[in-house]
């Protein structure tokens, strides 16, 4: 037996051995958008049922063809916030102007519909996309000012914080996809930065420590 090239033989085959990596672990990519279609909103207006119609003029505004007083908001609330993650027109324009007026006349019908609309909420935070990020947050803002709701939302912030904690530090003139604030005179950092301090202010005792929790570096504005 030829003890040299035995030796040889296992010698190559452990120097292959060690060439070997593991392979590296996917990129998590926490910035990129995720965006999804809001299917539901889309059907529901492309059939005509919602109760609104869009008035063309010197300034496009939304109407109401049914009186909001009279309206389901169990059913319509969740409807037009599900459609605030849609980039398309119409279909953008109608949930942003709808889920405002909606807010507007809701004289508190809004308390008993957040957990219905929490859901439709995190999933546009969901997308990452700072258009969306920045239209939802100013959205969150005034509805966390309506009679309640501030204190309402408080139980949710482990679904609606993450996202806000993920993008905090953003700033204009950051060079990347993220800044959306460059182009359209929104930074994204300072909208959540406002928005934590108007679920401060409106969310009760209860609401600071619950924010910290989720958004370490947030410091209290009170």
């Amino acid at each position: 037996m030829d003890t040299n090239r035995t030796m040889g033989g296992c010698s190559s085959s452990l120097s292959v051995r060690k060439k070997r990596t593991l392979p590296k672990p996917p990129k998590a990519h926490p910035f990129r958008k995720r965006l999804t279609i809001p299917h539901q909103f889309r059907r529901h207006y492309d059939r005509g049922d919602l109760p609104v119609r869009v008035m063309h003029g010197a300034k496009r505004k939304l109407e109401f063809r049914e009186d909001i007083q009279k309206l389901d908001y169990h059913h319509y609330l969740p409807l037009f916030f599900d459609g605030l993650r849609d980039k398309r027109e119409p279909y953008k324009f109608i949930a942003e102007q709808g889920v405002y007026k909606l807010i507007e006349e809701a004289e508190g019908r809004i308390v008993p519909c957040v957990p219905q609309i929490v859901i439709p909420i995190k999933e546009a935070l969901n997308t990452r996309d700072p258009e969306v990020l920045c239209r939802v947050l100013r959205i969150l803002q005034r509805l966390a000012k309506c009679d309640l709701v501030g204190e309402a939302l408080v139980p949710y912030y482990r679904q609606l914080l993450p996202v806000l904690n993920l993008f905090s530090n953003v700033r204009r003139g950051t060079g990347d996809e993220i800044d959306y604030g460059q182009r359209k005179n929104n930074d994204l950092g300072e909208l959540i930065q406002n928005t934590l301090e108007i679920f401060e202010q409106y969310g009760g005792p209860d609401a600071f420590i619950n924010i910290k929790y989720m958004v370490p570096t947030y410091e209290s504005c009170q």
